[in-house]
C-alpha cells in the first residue's frame, strides 16, 4: 500500500537480469571456446579503434575532447537525474489525512455562498484503534498509517502479536473496529491488516488462560 511503481520496477529488474544472463553466457562461451575468444578479442579491438577514430574526427576545435565526449557526459547526467527521480518515487504515497468530506454549499447570514470541508487525520483513527486494543492481552504494539490509493486514502494497521496469539481472533477484533470506523467516517475505506511477530514477541511472556 504505497506509491511504488511495481510494474516499472519489475520491468527494469527483468531487463537488468536478461543483460546479466547474456553477459554471463558470453563469458562462459569465451572461456570454453578458444575460437570465440579470439573472435571476441579481435572484434573488440576493431571496435575500440573505430571509437578512437570517431572521437578524433569529432574533436572540438581548440579543445582536447570531442563532441562525442560531451554527448556521453550529457546522457550520463540525464541518466543520473532519472535514477534519482526513480529512487525518490519508491515507497511514496504516505499521508497524514485519512478522509475528507466536502460539505454542500450554503448561504451565510451575509448572503455569501459558503461550503465547508471536514478532514479526519490519521492520528484520530490511530488513537481510537490503539485505545480499543489497549486491553487486549494478545497485542503488544499497534501502528496505524494511511496511504494514498486509487480513489482516495487507505488505512494500514500493523499489529505486533504476543507469542501464542490467535491471528484469527485478532483479525475478527480488527474487523469489528474497522466496521465501526466506517460508520463514523460515513464511508468504507480500504484497509490493510498486518499481523507480525518480532524480537519483542519472542521475549514477551506468554499469556495463559486457565
Amino acid at each position: 500500500m504505497n506509491g511504488t511503481r511495481r510494474g516499472l520496477n519489475r520491468t527494469l529488474l527483468g531487463v537488468f537480469g536478461l543483460v546479466l544472463i547474456g553477459l554471463g553466457g558470453l563469458a562462459v562461451l569465451a572461456g570454453s571456446n578458444q575460437d570465440f575468444a579470439k573472435s571476441w578479442t579481435r572484434n573488440g579491438t576493431e571496435l575500440w579503434a573505430s571509437i578512437q577514430q570517431q572521437l578524433a574526427a569529432a574533436r572540438i576545435p581548440g579543445q582536447g575532447y570531442s563532441w562525442w565526449t560531451v554527448a556521453v557526459l550529457g546522457l550520463a547526467l540525464v541518466a543520473a537525474i532519472l535514477l534519482v527521480c526513480w529512487i525518490a518515487s519508491q515507497g511514496g504515497g504516505r499521508t497524514n489525512q485519512l478522509a475528507r468530506h466536502d460539505g454542500d454549499p450554503g448561504t451565510s447570514t451575509a448572503g455569501t455562498t459558503t461550503a465547508g470541508t471536514t478532514t479526519v487525520e490519521t492520528a484520530v483513527a490511530g488513537q481510537a484503534i490503539k485505545a480499543a486494543l489497549a486491553g487486549n492481552s494478545q497485542v503488544l504494539a499497534t501502528t496505524v498509517q494511511s496511504w494514498r490509493v486509487r480513489g482516495g486514502n487507505g488505512l494500514k494497521i500493523s499489529l505486533q502479536a504476543r507469542k501464542g496469539a490467535s491471528p484469527r481472533e485478532l483479525t475478527a477484533v480488527l474487523d469489528d473496529l474497522v466496521e465501526g470506523l466506517d460508520v463514523l467516517l460515513g464511508e468504507e475505506i480500504p484497509v490493510l491488516i498486518r499481523i507480525r511477530a518480532g524480537t519483542r514477541t519472542r521475549f514477551a511472556r506468554t499469556e495463559r488462560v486457565a
